[in-house]
């Protein structure tokens, strides 16, 4: 079974080019095309048009990318948000991913990074390239006191410091629970413990937690 793609795009050539190249995916489809994000909250009336992924620009018209991504993770958060934008500046990185993006990508990407990409979001709920990663981590790690993290990081158990470890990686949570030979339920609840001990909501912020801790 495929996975849904929709591409929000306010340029028409690009959004056709894009749907040209994911047509060689073997895994996914793409649904449909929007120009703005208005567009896309009137076609996500009928819950045949919901897809797994939103593939999001940024500068559109009517409603833009930051805008569409806040929209989708407080109407509907189970839809995957990958940015994919020509703006490479962390302002704008950081701000899609606080409105909610799991991803983002330049537009200048091959077609084999944007494939990637779609398959990491799938099976790990995130992709950031290294450019990206480093913004997103030296930017949220300066908001947590050294010594704060060193406190919290004490009162773990050493399963759960070996499971954060393990989320810096790309693996899987599957994979993660073959590595650490257990269940995937008993990693679901290891994932949960943890976002409810350190107030974290995703695993990118697990991530980073376990980077600033030295547990990376």
């Amino acid at each position: 079974m495929k996975h849904s793609i929709v591409i929000v795009d306010d340029h028409i050539l690009i959004a056709k080019a894009l749907r040209s190249i994911m047509a060689n995916f073997n895994d996914f489809e793409v649904l449909y095309e929007c120009e703005n994000g208005k567009e896309l909250q009137d076609k996500f009336t009928s819950k045949k048009n919901i897809p797994t992924v939103v593939l999001l620009d940024i500068s559109m018209p009517i409603m833009d990318g930051f805008e569409t991504a806040k929209w989708l993770r407080e109407n509907h958060p189970d839809v995957l948000v990958l940015a994919l934008s020509m703006q490479d500046n962390e302002q704008s990185l950081i701000k899609m991913i606080k409105n909610g993006a799991r991803g983002y990508l330049l537009k200048n990407v091959a077609p084999s990074e944007l494939e990637t990409a779609l398959k990491t979001i799938i099976n790990n709920g995130f992709y950031y390239p290294e450019w990206a990663s480093n913004i997103v981590f030296s930017n949220m790690m300066g908001n947590v006191p050294n010594n704060h993290t060193s406190a919290m990081t004490s009162d773990l158990s050493e399963r759960e410091k070996e499971f954060l470890k393990l989320c810096i990686t790309e693996m899987s949570y599957k994979e993660i629970s073959e590595k650490m030979f257990c269940s995937p339920r008993t990693i679901e609840s290891y994932r949960n413990s943890l976002c409810e001990k350190l107030n974290i909501k995703t695993r990118v912020g697990l991530a980073v937690f376990a980077i600033k801790s030295g547990l990376g």
